[in-house]
């Protein structure tokens, strides 16, 4: 038994069906095509993971600057109620 109940002979005759039908030459280009299509897409995602970290620095710098105004703004309240 191999997959789901499918022989490993049966996925042999289908695979020589295949290649009668569309000969070598298109399968190999299609597994190229295929193969750099995989290789764009983890390109891609690597790229758009390290934009993200280097988006989040200034994302964080902007909440401490924040919390910092917000501290100095508190502080000064508080004076002003003395």
């Amino acid at each position: 038994m191999g997959f789901g109940g499918i022989s490993i002979w049966q996925l042999l005759i289908v695979l020589a069906i295949i290649v009668l039908l569309f000969g070598t030459k298109k399968l190999r280009g299609l597994g190229g095509d295929l193969g750099n299509a995989v290789k764009g897409f983890k390109n891609a995602m690597s790229d758009e993971e390290g934009s993200n970290k280097e988006s989040d620095k200034p994302n964080e710098a902007l909440q401490n600057q924040t919390q910092q105004n917000s501290k100095a703004a508190n502080t000064e309240t508080d004076k002003d109620k003395v």
